[in-house]
Order: structure tokens, then sequence, then C-alpha cells
């Protein structure tokens, strides 16, 4: 696949031109995990301002996943039985992970936020091993999303599953470790190279100390020890004190100011808008403008969402169908945009496939998280997105196949529901659930093809070939058309256009 050179040289100027179909399918790709045809239509006349202001409104109210009962247990609530114990801690975190899965699926940007969050704010659950701290580690990426990113940092530092993950837990002060430090530099705050040197690293991580008490049982939250914190004068970047934990914080953020908003702005517009954010016109003017934002709004992360997703750059023809689809964005953006039916064996099957695929929720692959983009499509990856969509969609079929008739239906939309002609009909699906269509007519041919079944004869597509006064094939009436819909759909699903956002 191509790989997308970023050609875009729109500005942060606000869209004020109303939704067409294309512009709202591409802002719920990229807010959500795309929408159904029902949505889209609300959303097409409306103007960016107003749809993007209500889905931040929505992401800041809304609540967080409730705390299960087992949230603050540690090793003694657990059975003593070894295999009874690790039975229960498979269970809970199963169901947690089946609730999370859920409500990405839901198409909330708060979620799509706290998804993209714990790709930034990395952790890895099987090293910390603890259903409590991954629970608290979640609330704290939704409480967070979309509030400010200065309290997020301070806030993210010192739950259970970080302090485990990056051994703020051996951090003591008279042997420090530097791995929080580092991490939090380099992959939280800065950039890798970007502003701080080996010295700041090792003051920093004297500072960090003392959160080391861990309690007699298992899975307890550390918490603070003062006789294991480092109480030194330390230098952070050239200033001087017997800084503590919330003191990083502070000098973070006031001595490195530009390059941290400049920082986590262009992981933003890399995640929500394009990949590439070197080219000289986002690196010197759209990077540096949100940056600005984040400063001006002193670190809140809603400013700058609204600036950027309601801008004329966001909406640029070189802004749509230019991200790679994780597997996540593969299943989920086809559940929504087809408006499927889906229990729990389909979002549990979705996550199972997206760890087979590379992208295991609550557990990255490593510190710097997933790599993304054309990482997703290496030749292993790409034969496991067809065949694991091809179980998707005939699992689908086999539950309902009218459903496929009515997701045909609905793109096709109801000034031609009745419609006999085949062309509308791919016409429609193809460009609901592929960004820009396909690239060149042969490829069109191709899906054309793909949905006209040797079961029908050419001639029952013809408007002339009439029975009882009406075509012998409509979409709305003839028999084959839900596997008609289907054998479509499983040919896009092994198209390039398919794999694109």
């Amino acid at each position: 696949m191509e790989y997308f050179v970023n050609c875009n040289t729109s500005t942060l100027e606000t869209y004020t031109t109303a939704l067409d179909k294309p512009k709202a399918e591409h802002l719920f790709r990229r807010l959500g995990f795309s929408a159904s045809v029902a949505t889209i239509n609300s959303a097409v006349g409306s103007n960016a301002a107003t749809i993007v202001g209500n889905l931040i409104t929505e992401a800041i109210n809304m609540p967080v996943l409730p705390a299960p009962v087992w949230a603050d247990w540690n090793n003694a609530n657990y059975p003593e039985d070894d295999d009874a114990r690790r039975q229960l801690r498979r269970e809970q975190f199963g169901q947690f992970q089946l609730d999370y899965a859920n409500g990405l699926l839901q198409n909330n940007l708060r979620d799509r936020l706290s998804f993209f969050w714990s790709n930034h704010f990395v952790t890895e659950y099987d090293v910390y091993d603890c259903n409590g701290f991954l629970y608290y580690y979640i609330n704290c990426l939704q409480r967070n999303a979309i509030g400010n990113f200065k309290t997020f940092v301070s806030e993210i530092g010192l739950t259970s599953a970080m302090l485990y993950y990056l051994d703020g837990v051996r951090n003591n002060g008279n042997n420090p470790n530097e791995n929080y430090a580092r991490e939090l530099y380099e992959l939280f705050a800065l950039g890798e190279g970007n502003g701080y040197t080996e010295e700041d690293i090792q003051e920093t991580a004297k500072a960090l100390s003392g959160y080391t008490e861990r309690g007699e049982e298992g899975c307890t939250p550390p918490t603070f020890d003062a006789t294991t914190f480092n109480t030194d004068n330390k230098t952070i970047f050239g200033q001087t004190g017997n800084w503590g934990y919330d003191d990083v914080i502070d000098i973070l953020f006031d001595e490195r100011t530009t390059a941290v908003a400049e920082f986590i702005c262009r992981k933003l517009y890399e995640f929500f808008v394009h990949p590439d954010s070197k080219e000289d016109f986002v690196n010197t003017t759209i990077i540096p403008g949100l940056a600005t934002t984040l400063v001006n709004n002193n670190f809140e992360i809603a400013p700058v969402l609204t600036q950027l997703f309601t801008s004329q750059h966001f909406f640029d023809d070189d802004a749509i169908g230019v991200i790679i689809k994780s597997p996540f964005d593969v299943y989920y953006n086809f559940i929504n945009e087809t408006d499927f039916a889906y229990t729990d064996t389909e979002v549990a099957s979705a996550v199972n496939y997206s760890r087979l695929l590379g992208q295991e929720l609550f557990d990255p692959v490593d510190v710097a998280g997933w790599e993304r983009d054309r990482k997703w499509v290496n030749t292993n990856f790409m034969i496991g997105r067809w065949l694991t969509m091809e179980t998707i969609v005939d699992g689908f079929y086999a539950a309902d196949e009218e459903q496929f008739r009515r997701f045909a239906m609905d793109a096709v939309g109801p000034a031609n529901e009745n419609t006999s002609n085949p062309e509308i009909v791919v016409r429609a699906i193809v460009d609901k659930i592929t960004p820009k269509g396909m690239y060149d007519e042969q490829e069109f041919e191709n899906c054309m093809s793909a949905f006209k079944i040797e079961d029908v004869p050419e001639s029952y597509y013809s408007p002339d070939y009439v029975d009882g006064g009406e075509s012998i094939w409509s979409l709305s009436m003839y028999p084959s058309s839900p596997m008609q819909v289907m054998l479509l759909i499983r040919h896009l699903t092994r198209q390039p256009e398919f794999q694109l956002k």
C-alpha cells in the first residue's frame, strides 16, 4: 500500500461549509469508530462546530466506568487455592475488558480519546498483573481524556499500574531507578532527545523517589514512604531545590512549556488527522498553532480538539482516507457503519482478533505502544484481516441475513429503496464503507462482478425485463439480495480502500 505524503496546506481557520455526506463520515471515522447511515444522515447539513461541540460536551460530561466490586481488592480477597484464584481473576479481567470494549463501540469521543491515551501513557497489564490496578488506570484515562494535560501527566504517574510498570515502586532515593523519569520526558511529555539531558533524567529520578511502600499483601496500591525519598537538592532544567514529585511536574510545564505543547499536539494530530506531521506546512504552521491554543488555555485539551476538528485543515480532501485502520478500527468501524445487531460474542471476537493482529487491549507491545499505520498491514496481518473479517461477515449473515438487505437499502436511501439498478446499490455500499470509493473504474467493476452472482441472470437487472410490470431483480424484493450484499462486503474487506479511514 502506498504511503500517503501529507500535502494538506489548508489552515486552522474554521470550516464553515455545511457538512455533506463524505465530510460527515470523515468526522465520525476519526472522532469515533465511524457511524451508521442514520447517524451520518442526521449530521448532513449541519456545521462542523455544532457536531463537534456536541461530541466534546458529551465527552466532558460522560461518567467513567463504575468501579467493580473487586476494584480495591488485594490478594487477601481472593481464594487461597491457586487455581481458583487464577480463575476468578481471569473472569474479572475478561468482564472488565468486555465492558470497556463495549464502551468503545458506543462510538463516543471520550473513549476514542481514552483509547488514544492508553497508547500514549502506556502500561502493560501482564507486567503489573492486578485487576484493581487496571481499573484505576482506565479510570484515570477516562477522567482526564479531555481534561487538563498537566493534571493528566501528574495523575497518571501515581497510578499503581504505572508505578509498577515503570519501576516507581523500586525507586529508592538512595539508589534511584530512572525508568519513569526517562519515559516521562522521552515518551510522555517531550519526545526523544527533545529538551532534556541525562543529568535531568538522573535528577528527576531522585525527585520522583519514595513511592515504595507496597504493603504486606500483593495487589496493594503503593504509597509514599518518606524514608526512601531522596532529600538532596536536585537540579532539573536549571532549577535547583529539594524537589519532589509535584515539583517535577511544575518545573516540566514551566521550563518546557512550548516543547510539551508541541509534542502532545503532534501526537494528537498524527492520530486524528495524518500520520505525517513533518511536512513543512504542518510542522511550521499547524502544530505551532495548536500548541499555542494549548498553552493559552493552560493545557486544557478540549479547546485544542475543538480548533482541530472544526478546521479547514481537518476537512481538507487530503486529510480523508489517509490513515490505515488499526485492527479495532477494522472491526468496530464495520459494525457501526452497517449497524448490524451485535452481542457480547461479536465484541469479544473483535477484541480477540485485534490481539491476534498486534493490538491487544490493555497490553501494548512495549512502553512505546503500538507503532500504528503501515505496521498494521504487513503480509501476515493483511491475511489475518481478510480471514477474520470474512468470519465476522459470515457470522452476521448466519445470524440474520435480512440485515444485509436493510443495510443496503439504508445506504442507497429512501428515494431509491426499490431500485433495480445494481450499480446504484453497489456504489452506495462502496461509498459507505470506504472513505473515497474505489480508486479506479476497474476496481469498481470488480465490485460489480462480486455482487452479480451467477444465480441471477444478467437480463434480470434490465429495466426492460419485467414481470407483472416490475423488473425481475430489485434490492428490496429479490430473494438473493442479502447474499449479494454479503458477497460484495466480503470482496470489499479485502481491498486496499477498505483498510483506510
